[in-house]
């Protein structure tokens, strides 16, 4: 919540996350020739603060103004959320008229001068930062990038619009609205819940639709550009895409529901067989193979295609089918090895975000979406459950030390989940590694969820050739990059781009729930009493590295170290890490050119450069960049080499 609220209103930009400027990496490109082609222009650091402090005093003026105008808005609305839950709300709006508000109806009855001032305020602010718009693509242009090859890109987890095609009597006031990712959510979440609740979450029994309830992936590049208005996903990528060459006939974007776990995704939507078909035609019509993107949990996703499209009886594309259609495949930020905060919010619906919110938020939180609920709606989406961590002790440590533990280090991260013994419970499980949280998270919860995950997912280690090859037949092993292997695709590269430098989850202490008094399957929390002065232990949650919200060790291994063993790369395929620092622009709410952030990286300019330069052609010219430890941390993973298990 945190990171959410210093994204989209800027708030905490003068944080000490935020690094001068003249400590970043330059951009992977070359530097421009000036005397060549068109002028791009650069304002230095000091214009750029000028000009910030001369809209912001233009600013203030407006910013009261508006700031006023909407107040009694929005006091109407807190009025609503602090109401009681039986339907005040609701009744609320009815009453102030808003139960068919939009931005549209707001704006009719808003004075047209108050609208000028705030248009005209939008309009200055925008200027500010336009001369980076475009900037690197048109850097590549001009120095002879061009579109090459097909790029199909495959977004990452909640950042598909989901949008409801229902047309029983419960959906018809949402035909054809987003029910995820837009402004008719948050309406239908705050003046509608219980309704929004019933279409969002997935039948527990089939782990498809509930009956009466139709919701569908947005398509086009509209279902992933931008999760609300403003708040860009993929839209930086596509706008310097474009700039060299790319439009609808030569990119697409292969949105999901990320809701469903990975074989419902073809049994409902039949999404494999669509990505192979666009594939296939993108291969046909332009002659080459094609370069597909992916990001965060869509990197899970494209494995699976992998041994989907491969296997016999399912996508029967035989072992030369990814080498005949797959020049390029540019992983960021993928959370090969699982996102560790997916645990404890199927567990107890809490995470980083909701811990460190102070009292009187927790409490508005709680008020309105407990974390009851949300432990719910996460155990009723198994898609977000692929997140689990997957390898265990030997990637994640044991009770006496984990690969990323620094030296001098008085709290291992091996210890995963750490309870808290309470006078009055004599049954605390004390601390568990990974192993010991997964059966702990199915022995607290529902035995649907217990026995839906374990049928979709594997969480282990395999050791040998043999055991990996074995399990290229049982669908449950394909989204797991240690127990199954790359495709027999030697031609195919691998580009592995990712941040690192900021703070992200790796540990919990919990907690007995004190409002209910014994451990049932929603009966702990996060125990947000425990932290440390130097912040290595924030409000429950221990603090190691990676991107905020994937750990190093899940972005980097793989990358670094696990493709490089032979059962699990048998063809070679050659794979090039570029790492990117955390540095984030004081000035940007979304941290700027440099930043390092698992959803911001996509708006990152050396980002952007160098998926320019493989859909370009000129990715053999990337060479491997890692400035973090994780070459450090991969030789402490307890996963060998075929030759030293053999022996």
């Amino acid at each position: 919540m945190s990171d959410l609220r210093r994204r989209i209103f800027g708030v905490g930009a003068n944080t000490p996350d935020s690094t001068p400027a003249s400590s970043r990496d330059p951009s992977p490109a070359a530097q421009r020739d000036s005397t060549k082609g068109d002028h791009l222009t650069v304002l230095p650091t000091e214009k750029v603060e000028k000009l910030h402090k001369k809209i912001k005093k233009q600013g203030t003026r407006r910013r009261t103004i508006w700031i006023f105008a909407l107040g009694g808005l929005f006091g109407i609305f807190v009025a609503g959320f602090f109401a009681s839950s039986n339907g005040g709300l609701e009744s609320l709006a009815d009453l102030a008229g808003l139960s068919n508000m939009n931005l549209d109806s707001i704006l009719d009855v808003l004075p047209a001068g108050l609208i000028r001032e705030v248009q005209d305020l939008q309009s200055r602010e925008k200027d500010a930062v336009n001369y980076d718009s475009f900037a690197i693509g048109l850097q590549a242009r001009s120095e002879g990038v061009s579109a090459k090859y097909p790029v199909i890109m495959i977004p990452g987890v909640i950042s598909t619009g989901l949008e409801s095609w229902g047309t029983e009597e419960v959906s018809r006031q949402y035909f054809r609205k987003r029910l995820w990712g837009s402004w008719s959510m948050m309406r239908a979440l705050v003046l509608d819940k219980p309704s929004w609740k019933r279409h969002i979450m997935l039948d527990p029994d089939t782990g498809l639709d509930p009956p009466g309830i139709k919701l569908r992936a947005a398509q086009g590049f509209d279902a992933a550009d931008f999760f609300i208005t403003g708040y860009w996903i993929w839209n930086k990528i596509l706008e310097n895409l474009a700039t060299i060459g790319y439009d609808p006939t030569n990119a697409f974007t292969a949105a999901y529901d990320w809701r469903l776990n990975y074989m419902s995704l073809e049994i409902r939507d039949q999404y494999f067989t669509r990505l192979r078909n666009h594939i296939e035609l993108a291969k046909k019509v332009s002659g080459l193979k094609v370069v597909l993107l992916s990001h965060s949990m869509g990197s899970q996703v494209l494995f699976y295609f992998f041994h989907w499209v491969e296997a016999e009886g399912y996508g029967n594309g035989g072992p030369s089918w990814v080498n005949d259609h797959i020049e390029s495949w540019i992983n960021i930020s993928g959370c090969m090895l699982g996102a560790l905060k997916d645990l404890p919010a199927v567990l107890s619906g809490e995470m980083r975000d909701t811990a460190q919110l102070n009292a009187f938020a927790v409490y508005g939180l709680e008020k309105f979406l407990s974390r009851q609920e949300r432990a719910e709606i996460f155990r009723r989406m198994p898609g977000i459950s692929s997140m689990l961590p997957l390898g265990g002790t030997a990637v994640w440590g044991d009770h006496l030390s984990a690969p990323d533990d620094k030296p001098g280090q008085n709290l291992t991260y091996g210890n995963f989940l750490s309870f808290k013994q309470a006078n009055s419970s004599q049954n605390s499980p004390g601390n568990l590694t990974v192993d010991q949280a997964l059966p702990y998270l199915y022995k607290h919860t529902e035995q649907w969820y217990r026995d839906a995950t374990q049928r979709s997912y594997s969480h282990g280690v395999a050791h040998t050739r043999k055991v990996v090859e074995d399990n290229q037949f049982i669908p449950a092993k394909w989204i797991n990059p240690l127990e199954t292997r790359l495709p027999l695709a030697p031609d195919m590269k691998i580009f592995c781009f990712y941040g690192f430098g900021k703070p992200t989850e790796r540990a919990y202490f919990y907690r007995d729930d004190p409002a209910t008094g014994n451990r049932t399957s929603d009966a702990v929390m996060i125990d947000t009493t425990v932290s440390t002065a130097n912040g290595f232990v924030d409000r429950g949650v221990v603090m190691g590295e990676g991107d905020g919200t994937v750990s190093l060790l899940s972005t980097g291994y793989m990358c670094n170290k696990g493709w490089k063993i032979p059962r699990y790369n048998p063809a070679g395929i050659k794979v090039t890490t570029y790492e990117m620092r955390h540095e984030p622009d004081r000035f940007s709410p979304r941290g700027g050119p440099n930043t390092g952030d698992h959803v911001d990286i996509l708006g990152r300019s050396s980002l952007n450069d160098l998926i320019l330069r493989v859909a370009g052609g000129q990715g053999h010219l990337i060479e491997n960049t890692v400035y973090s430890d994780i070459l450090v941390y991969a030789d402490k993973v307890k996963i060998y080499d075929d030759e030293a298990e053999e022996t």
